[in-house]
């Protein structure tokens, strides 16, 4: 007898076959009811925000100081995620204009801004796919291009020393907004908040630093940690450099409904998303397992194997040292063939050699981040890649290997771990959702989560 567990994958996701006498955990964490009108909910967070004034009357006192000072009109900046997140950024970004315009800002005067960070930048037509060809058509759009000479300003040094540089257009805005999607980030703790500006409108140099080495090897910056993590209060920081930044963040469950709305200053805000997400994110279970299949929350998340990585991160929190990880993930785009992260995994010789030379300082460079987490995860567990769209040549073989599908790659590992215990039959858990779950081992609980040193992680179900 088999055991059918759908999981995310791609846009239609993937039924995989499980033998049942391995008796199967399913790790889901508990999912909040999705709202009924979430546009209305937008609404009533952008005129009953957290921790400062509505949105409509930040923007009309705006309006009625540039008038009086018979200045030009008030300019607003509102900050989207880019392809790779599934922020539903129509609804949210058409909800805040529709405020502005309320409030009486002129349509001219707002600009959107993508938060691209280190990623490529969008065509229009993904422009049109995160946006709406509505919006895209009406209004004036900015990517950052982190390298870009001279497009960004030096507006401060956080307290580890980052010379933070954020993007100068974006701070000439008289009013600034800040979108996003809180979901849980493995080595930020969770997304959403500060990181729509550093690092989505830094410069390179900013995000290096932040991403740097040493943030990668402190166990402090991980999954469901905020408060106490180097990364992320280097990162808030740097953001704050920007402030005041209304901030309009949700949540959603599995099935990219939204749950939730927080909105008005930028900590406040983003600290109350947290602790609504980590009620539902976060499932403790009482050991190890030897093998772990992971999605990678499916489309847009597993868009490449770069992202990929992160649903790698989370299995390797539950699995035991020597043991399996396969991860399901589309990677409709590859590896991808832009940026360094392809060439990085592919010259690696070895996971322990692949960390050591991104220690080195010539080799702090752009992908690093993702590279290194990486190698960090094959050096506890082997990997295997289900996806359709990497090509056998393109797998870095020194890091993990292919298998056709999640079955097969299943078969061989249930039989390399049956061999090893040879008495136990191997322990297996199913992460369907993968990254959108922070998984726990009770026994290490203690301060291993906890964005805000509260609550108590739900068992798995």
């Amino acid at each position: 007898m088999n055991e059918e567990i759908a999981i995310a994958y791609g846009r239609t996701g993937l039924t995989v076959s499980v033998p049942a006498e391995y008796r199967p955990v399913v790790l889901r964490g508990a999912s909040a009811p999705p709202l009924d009108d979430p546009r209305g909910a937008i609404v009533r967070a952008l005129r009953e925000p957290m921790g400062c004034e509505p949105l409509a009357r930040l923007a009309a006192e705006a309006v009625r100081r540039s008038r009086k000072e018979g200045d030009d009109e008030p300019r607003v900046g509102i900050v989207f995620n880019d392809i790779t997140r599934a922020t539903p950024n129509e609804l949210i970004v058409g909800g805040v204009i529709e405020e502005l315009l309320r409030a009486g800002v002129s349509e001219r005067c707002i600009t959107l801004f993508n938060a691209t960070g280190t990623h490529r930048t969008q065509t229009r037509e993904e422009l049109e796919e995160i946006l709406g060809a509505e919006l895209v058509q009406r209004f004036r759009i900015v990517q950052n291009e982190c390298e870009a000479p001279g497009a960004h300003t030096h507006v401060g040094t956080t307290s580890g020393g980052n010379e933070v540089r954020i993007l100068t257009e974006f701070l000439r805005q008289d009013i600034r907004i800040a979108t996003g999607f809180i979901e849980p980030h493995f080595f930020a703790g969770y997304s959403g908040g500060g990181k729509a500006v550093v690092p989505g409108l830094a410069h390179l140099s900013t995000i290096l630093h932040n991403h740097g080495p040493a943030h990668m090897d402190d166990p402090d910056a991980t999954w469901g940690r905020t408060k106490g993590n180097p990364l992320w209060d280097d990162l808030s920081q740097a953001a704050g450099f920007a402030d005041p930044i209304f901030l309009v963040n949700v949540t959603m469950d599995g099935e990219k409904r939204v749950t939730g709305v927080f909105a008005g200053d930028r900590l406040a805000a983003h600290e109350a998303g947290c602790l609504a997400v980590e009620k539902h994110a976060v499932v403790a279970v009482d050991g190890e397992f030897d093998i772990v299949v992971t999605s990678n929350s499916g489309y847009p998340l597993d868009l490449n194997l770069y992202q990929a990585v992160k649903g790698m991160s989370a299995a390797a929190r539950i699995v035991r040292p020597g043991g399996e990880i396969i991860i399901a993930a589309e990677c409709s785009d590859g590896v991808p063939s832009h940026g360094l992260f392809g060439r990085l995994v592919a010259e690696a010789e070895s996971p322990d050699a692949l960390v050591a030379r991104l220690r080195t300082p010539e080799y702090q460079v752009r992908d690093a981040w993702q590279a290194h987490v990486f190698a960090l995860v094959a050096r506890k567990a082997r990997i295997t890649l289900v996806s359709n769209g990497i090509r056998p040549s393109e797998v870095p073989q020194a890091l993990c290997r292919q298998a056709a599908s999640v079955e097969d790659a299943l078969q061989t590992a249930l039989q390399t771990a049956t061999a090893i215990r040879s008495e136990d039959a191997p322990s297996l858990c199913i992460l369907p959702d993968g990254p959108l779950t922070i998984p726990v081992v009770r026994a290490a609980e203690q301060g291993a989560v906890r964005p805000c040193g509260r609550g108590t992680p739900p068992s798995a179900g």
